[in-house]
């Protein structure tokens, strides 16, 4: 990518205070497509100098949403259903992560992402990396309710939930 070519954004990231914290930057999107990089800071450590778990898959699930939902209204949202991830090495301080998302199969509203992370120490390319994880994503597409108005659903208590 060029210093004069613009990054791609996603309307979604707006108010996405957790990837905003992460540093979570995007460098390519398209329809089940998503490239993020991030770089692994001291505070994402764990107690044994490590990126911390949690922030790499905090990490590959903004990759995921980002490529279960296309840029622009749709009047629906793409979200988790459930996901599986798999560490097989070690983040450490300073390296640059890269999460490549690719939507492997859909059928109705339910989709499958595989995500693979990688990990590369920062100035180097992005095809120099390690494997450090591998996420799996399983979505479904629902009505977007946000700033709607909508019927509210009842739990299983029978409390009324926004």
């Amino acid at each position: 990518m060029k210093d004069t070519d613009v990054r791609p954004v996603h309307p979604m990231l707006e108010k996405d205070y957790a990837s905003q914290w992460l540093g979570i930057e995007v460098l390519r999107l398209a329809d089940g497509h998503a490239t993020t990089t991030m770089l692994v800071r001291e505070e994402m450590l764990n107690g044994f100098g490590i990126a911390h778990g949690g922030m790499i898959f905090a990490f590959a699930d903004t990759a995921f949403a980002l490529a279960c939902n296309p840029v622009g209204e749709t009047g629906t949202i793409t979200v988790a259903s459930g996901v599986d991830i798999n560490f097989l090495s070690s983040a450490m301080p300073g390296e640059q992560l890269t999460a490549v998302a690719e939507k492997s199969a859909g059928a109705g509203r339910s989709g499958v992402y595989d995500i693979t992370i990688t990990a590369a120490v920062e100035g180097s390319g992005p095809d120099d990396g390690r494997l450090v994880a591998l996420f799996r994503g399983r979505s479904r597409t629902v009505p977007n309710r946000r700033n709607q108005n909508l019927p509210q659903s009842e739990d299983l208590s029978g409390k009324r939930n926004p």
